[in-house]
């Protein structure tokens, strides 16, 4: 009776993963508050397994392509890369999936920056 309990556990567990990786997938928009007022930042996601891949749109440049993208449970990271006057540089994205938010943080100037992407 315990082996099959267990059994129980774990593919509900695995079933509640698959899940949360699916709601992430599609549009998600979050507002910025810039020099020239408000911007919006387009975040296009698809997840297969554990593994995220998408763009990010929304800054100079055009869209970014998402690297290392990774979805455990409701957690998120993903890595864009920008090419600017000063080389490449590499943005990290931390973050949860919480509820109809994806709320992410990343490093940028003058600290650390937290956004709230909502899904179109």
């Amino acid at each position: 009776m315990k082996k099959y309990l267990v059994s129980l556990m774990a593919l509900l567990a695995l079933t509640g993963l698959v899940l949360l990786a699916a709601d992430i997938d599609g549009t998600w928009t979050a507002e910025t508050q810039g020099k020239n007022g408000p911007q919006t930042q387009t975040l296009t996601l698809t997840s297969k397994g554990g593994t995220l891949t998408g763009k990010l749109d929304g800054g100079r440049g055009g869209p970014l392509d998402i690297t290392d993208g990774k979805i455990e449970g409701p957690n998120v990271t993903f890595k864009v890369v920008r090419e600017g006057k000063a080389g490449k540089q590499e943005q990290e994205y931390k973050g949860t999936l919480k509820g109809g938010d994806l709320v992410l943080t990343t490093e940028g100037r003058g600290g650390p920056q937290e956004l709230t992407f909502k899904k179109k």
